[in-house]
């Protein structure tokens, strides 16, 4: 292991501005990537209170208060009407978006596919598709270029492919990628119909390319789970795929025995193409880049995967404790959801602060991961703060990629082992630098991406790959 001082390296991302934006400047940069719009005193107070159009918002990011409103007082605080716009093309039936009982009983139903065992199960699965990568990037020649977030989407969609329809999509991975694109471009952008409060059923641009692209997955998703409700009748369990479509097929709410209906199905597994494939392509996209920029780091990450590599697939995610610490570290820097949000029911008191009732409640984990009450030299990348020792010394509200609470990611463990597992097995085949005149800068667009991709230098590792990381190894120690 290498014990040089690592260089700090602060990632790129935008300087909040010293003030507020009025208005029109606030439309303008919300449009243009919302990330933008963060001033500086959100990075330092833990509750700030903004006026908007048609309510009073409050931006939390206090501990102590983000635990009320998303576990202990959960009932009271429930997704807004613009976060349930974003959510409800096509989604408005799944685990995201529904409310009350039937998120409750959705979730007991659910719940038992994504338990430790299930996931850790699809280890070889995800394992495959790395490889399959692999050997695609083996093919390539030496020092081409690829935009590595765009591959990372390809990844993350086939490691899906095998874990959700083992028997495949039916279709052409790269047409159900560029839906997925058209999907994100629309739904995640906030304009002036949502500040003014104006209903959802007043269409917003990009509603018919929306409804078609909809359309689109329905039938795709439709055609597979009828192939495989088909199937499920005649085989009776015997000859079955066992993945999570069928899980998902055969799962029943255990206080009612009631099975999930057709309408259900597909927008719990839209919501698992969709929050599975784009933030989890995000997250790897993101940590290869970060290597890239940290030779220190991607060392420690090469030298664990291939002694780690080489043993059997039981348990790897476990033991990649370093390469684990990296992605943590990357979902810090550039969280999926970048922000979340709550409509307060009825009032209420969140640290010295009183709520009222239909107030806007805001918890943007790009601000909390990044708060200067709550990290030490927060804007630098440092996945020590993730190893063991230093990870137990994190807040536990103070970090949030996969959210917290009853309505936390159901598919955490999911995206977290398969980032962990893809990032270790590129990195110990590939060096992936990235291009010198390449512009790195975040955009948000539901999730975090990197706006302008990432084009890097693919090439092959090979048993002299190793000798930079010799060489720092002999810098560290003279």
């Amino acid at each position: 292991m290498l014990h040089c001082h690592e260089m700090e390296f602060l990632p790129p991302a935008p300087d909040p501005p010293l003030s507020r934006p009025g208005l029109i400047k606030l439309l303008i940069t919300l449009k243009r990537n919302p990330l933008e719009c963060w001033s500086a005193d959100f990075f330092e107070e833990p509750i700030a209170r903004v006026r908007l159009p048609f309510t009073e918002a409050f931006l939390v990011h206090d501990p102590g208060a983000i635990r009320r409103v998303l576990m202990d007082n959960s009932r009271n605080y429930r997704k807004d009407p613009i976060q349930r716009r974003v959510l409800s093309s096509g989604l408005s039936d799944g685990l995201l978006s529904v409310e009350g009982e039937r998120w409750e009983i959705q979730r007991r139903t659910i719940a038992p596919i994504f338990a430790y065992r299930t996931v850790a199960s699809f280890a070889p699965a995800m394992l495959k598709a790395a490889n399959e990568l692999v050997t695609k990037w083996k093919r390539i020649a030496p020092d081409t270029t690829v935009d590595i977030a765009a591959e990372m989407a390809l990844l993350t969609l086939n490691v899906l492919a095998l874990t959700i329809f083992s028997d495949g999509i039916g279709g052409d991975l790269d047409d159900f990628r560029s839906a997925m694109n058209a999907y994100f471009s629309v739904v995640g952008r906030i304009g002036m119909l949502d500040l003014l409060g104006v209903p959802q059923s007043v269409p917003r641009p990009g509603y018919r390319r929306l409804r078609r692209t909809m359309a689109y997955f329905e039938q795709v998703i439709d055609t597979i789970v009828d192939t495989r409700r088909e199937r499920l009748a005649r085989h009776a369990g015997d000859n079955v795929p066992n993945d999570l479509l069928t899980l998902l097929l055969q799962s029943m709410d255990p206080s009612t025995g009631r099975r999930l209906g057709l309408r259900e199905v597909r927008s719990n597994i839209l919501t698992f193409l969709s929050a599975g494939h784009e933030t989890t392509a995000n997250a790897l996209a993101w940590s290869i880049f970060l290597l890239s920029q940290v030779p220190e780091w991607r060392c420690r990450v090469e030298e664990e995967a291939a002694r780690e590599l080489a043993d059997a697939s039981d348990g790897l995610a476990d033991r990649l404790v370093v390469t684990k610490a990296v992605v943590e570290e990357a979902l810090r820097l550039y969280p999926p959801i970048a922000a979340l949000s709550r409509a307060a029911i009825g009032a209420d008191i969140l640290g010295d602060t009183m709520i009222s009732p239909r107030s806007l409640i805001v918890i943007a984990p790009y601000v909390l991961h990044r708060h200067r009450r709550l990290w030490s030299n927060p804007d630098a990348f440092d996945p020590a703060r993730f190893l063991p020792g230093a990870r137990s010394e994190i807040p536990r509200f103070a970090y949030l990629p996969f959210g917290i609470g009853p309505r936390t990611c159901i598919g955490a463990s999911f995206a977290l082992q398969e980032a962990t597992i893809m990032l270790a097995l590129l990195t110990h085949n590939f060096e992936m630098r990235l291009l010198p005149d390449a512009k790195v800068w975040p955009m948000q667009r539901v999730t975090l991406r990197p706006a302008n991709g990432l084009p890097m230098l693919l090439r092959q590792r090979t048993a002299h790959g190793t000798e930079d990381c010799d060489e720092l190894r002999l810098n560290a120690t003279s």
